[in-house]
C-alpha cells in the first residue's frame, strides 16, 4: 500500500512571537498528521527560525512537530528562497517519505523567466514596468517505492488570489488608492498563480518526455478551484487540447471522487472550497484505491483583523492510497479509504 497526503500548515512557525504559540498547536497537528498514516507526505507554510550567531535558518518548528511521531525518521526534501541555497523566512515546501529520496529540486523560474508586466503608473502618468515573479518555488522529489518503481513528487503552493503589491499604489494599513490600483494588483497576483502552474506543467512535461508511464503526484495549495485556470494548466485535459493522442499526458483530479457535499479543503464562513488538490498521471492512477478529505473538523477561517486565532490550520489534509500489487483482500475501503489491515 502508498499512502500520499498533503497538507497546508499554516505559517508553522516557532519563533517567540508566533501567534498562536507553536506549543499551542502541536497536539492538534500531530493528531492530524497521525491520522493520515502518510508514507509520502507534502507539506506547505513551514516557516524558518533564524539562526543565532550567524547561523543560517532552521526549520526547527518542523522538526518539533515531528518529535515522538512515524514521521520523525522520514527523509525529507525542503524547497529553497529565492537565493538557491538557503531556506525562505516563510512558507517553504517540505516532502516526507518513508523510503529514501533518490533526488530532489528546488524550482523558481528554472523553466520559465519572470514575467516583465507593463502597466499604468499609479499616478496616471506613464508606465510602471513590474516582474511577476513568483512567490515560492516549486519542490520536486525522486521516491524509489519497494516495487522498484520511481514515484515523481511535485509539492507545490500557489499564489493566494489577493492582490499583490504594486510601489506607491497602496497606502501602510489603509489598504489601496484606488479602484484601479487594487486591480492591476489582483491582476498581477493571477499572472504569478498561473506562471507558477504553468512552469509546475512543464516540469511534468519533462518527466513525461523521460518515461510515458510516469508515476507522478502533484500535490499542494493550489489556491484555486476545479476549472480555474491554474488546475485547467496542469491537468492539460484532451477536452482543453482537442487533441486524443495527448490522453496519456493528463493528470487526473482525484478529488472528483469525493461525494460533491464532501470536495472542500477550506471554509469561508458558510462558503466551502477545495483549494488543496492532488493530481495524478495515468499510470499512478492505475493504482488508485480511493481519496479522503479530512475536513469534519474545518472552521470557518478565523479574522485576525478581530484578533481571532486558531491552534488548527484552516486547511483540510487529503491522503490517497494506491495499491502497491497487495493482493485486494489486504484492503479495506470502507471507513477511512486505504486502510493498513
Amino acid at each position: 500500500m502508498l499512502r500520499i497526503a498533503t497538507f497546508n500548515l499554516e505559517s508553522l512557525d516557532d519563533s517567540p512571537g508566533a501567534t498562536p504559540p507553536l506549543a499551542a498547536r502541536l497536539d492538534r497537528l500531530r493528531g492530524q498528521l497521525a491520522r493520515l498514516d502518510a508514507d509520502i507526505l507534502c507539506l506547505q507554510e513551514i516557516n524558518a527560525r533564524r539562526g543565532t550567531g550567524g547561523k543560517p535558518r532552521s526549520l526547527s518548528a518542523l522538526s518539533r512537530l515531528l518529535e515522538g511521531t512515524a514521521y520523525a525518521d522520514f527523509a525529507r526534501a525542503v524547497s529553497l528562497g529565492p537565493s538557491g541555497r538557503r531556506l525562505a523566512d516563510h512558507h517553504n515546501l517540505a516532502i516526507l517519505s518513508r523510503w529514501p529520496i533518490r533526488q530532489w529540486q528546488s524550482l523558481r523560474h528554472d523553466l520559465i523567466k519572470p514575467l516583465a508586466v507593463a502597466l499604468p503608473a499609479p499616478s496616471g502618468r506613464g508606465i510602471a514596468a513590474l516582474e511577476a515573479a513568483w512567490d515560492r518555488p516549486l519542490l520536486h522529489a525522486v521516491v524509489p517505492l519497494p516495487d522498484g518503481t520511481l514515484l515523481q513528487v511535485i509539492d507545490l503552493h500557489l499564489r493566494a488570489p489577493l492582490a499583490a503589491a504594486i510601489p506607491v499604489a497602496k497606502q501602510p494599513g489603509k489598504g489601496w488608492i484606488s479602484a484601479a490600483g487594487w486591480a492591476q494588483g489582483f491582476y498581477l497576483a493571477a499572472l504569478k498563480r498561473q506562471g507558477q502552474a504553468l512552469e509546475a506543467r512543464l516540469l511534468v512535461d519533462r518527466l513525461f518526455d523521460a518515461d510515458a508511464n510516469a508515476l507522478i503526484a502533484v500535490c499542494g495549495d493550489f489556491n484555486a478551484e476545479a476549472g480555474e485556470t491554474p488546475l485547467r494548466l496542469l491537468r492539460a485535459a484532451v477536452a482543453d487540447s482537442g487533441n486524443p493522442a495527448l490522453a496519456g499526458r493528463e493528470l487526473i483530479a482525484l478529488a472528483e471522487t469525493v461525494p460533491e457535499e464532501r470536495r472542500f479543503s477550506v471554509r469561508y464562513g458558510d462558503r466551502l472550497a477545495l483549494y488543496d488538490h492532488l493530481l495524478v498521471s495515468q499510470a499512478l492512477h492505475a493504482r488508485f484505491r480511493g481519496l479522503e478529505i479530512c475536513n469534519e473538523t474545518l472552521g470557518a477561517r478565523p479574522d485576525p483583523a478581530l484578533g481571532e486565532v486558531s491552534p488548527d490550520s484552516s486547511h483540510a489534509p487529503l491522503v490517497a492510497a494506491f495499491d502497491l500489487g497487495q493482493p485486494a483482500a489486504q484492503w479495506s475501503i470502507s471507513g477511512r479509504i486505504g486502510e493498513r489491515s
